[in-house]
């Protein structure tokens, strides 16, 4: 997707940044778990609100194993692969839940491992429910955080309708479709993660859907 001239974003930040604060506040949504290919975190702190410190820590320790499978795969690219990575954003790739400001932080462990991933040709995606109001904001934050964006794709009026877990889905047909091979997918809930399309999957906590 392109980005839009500077004073658009700046234009769109303005009236959309209560709607970013309203996103930072602490989520109360549940999911349910799933089965990823890499275990998430321990449930050390699951019977509470998870402190940052712990956060930090699981998110670390998952990265730690997708890592070394990035490494391996994009070193086993085969001519002409277009590969990628598709990520999900809040409390994936932003620290939506403690960052309470704009721009939000970035979750470090994550942006160490797209950083690689992206200087050495992997191209990054982000599909997340946030809704298309906030598409400028949302960018903007991304990139100002050191994400090369790709590609973004945020909900439209008739998405807000749809399942979640089948719009995540549709997105990484969409990318598929334009002749990308999905390496990883990385996030934070089941929703995220469900309904294949990807190489590999890499669960972060959630803590029982403590985080959205």
């Amino acid at each position: 997707m392109t980005t839009g001239p500077w004073a658009r974003r700046i234009s769109a930040t303005a009236v959309s940044v209560a709607a970013l604060a309203a996103m930072a506040a602490p989520a109360q949504a549940a999911t349910t778990g799933i089965a990823a290919d890499t275990s998430a975190a321990t449930a050390s702190a699951s019977a509470a609100k998870v402190d940052y410190a712990t956060w930090q820590k699981d998110c670390q320790t998952v990265m730690d194993q997708a890592l070394p499978y990035l490494k391996a795969r994009i070193a086993a690219a085969e001519p002409g692969e277009k590969q990628a990575i598709v990520f999900d954003i809040d409390n994936t790739t932003l620290e939506t839940d403690f960052g309470f400001s704009y721009p939000q932080p970035a979750n470090k462990p994550v942006l160490n491992v797209a950083k690689y991933a992206q200087d050495h040709g992997v191209r990054l995606f982000f599909v997340t429910a946030r809704p298309g109001i906030i598409y400028l904001p949302t960018e903007y934050n991304l990139e100002h955080d050191g994400y090369n964006v790709s590609g973004l794709y945020v909900r439209g009026l008739f998405d807000l309708f749809k399942d979640v877990a089948a719009y995540k889905t549709a997105q990484r047909v969409d990318i598929e479709n334009h002749g990308y091979k999905i390496i990883a997918n990385i996030g934070n809930n089941a929703t995220d993660l469900s309904g294949g399309h990807a190489e590999k999957t890499f669960k972060l906590p959630d803590y029982n859907g403590q985080l959205s």
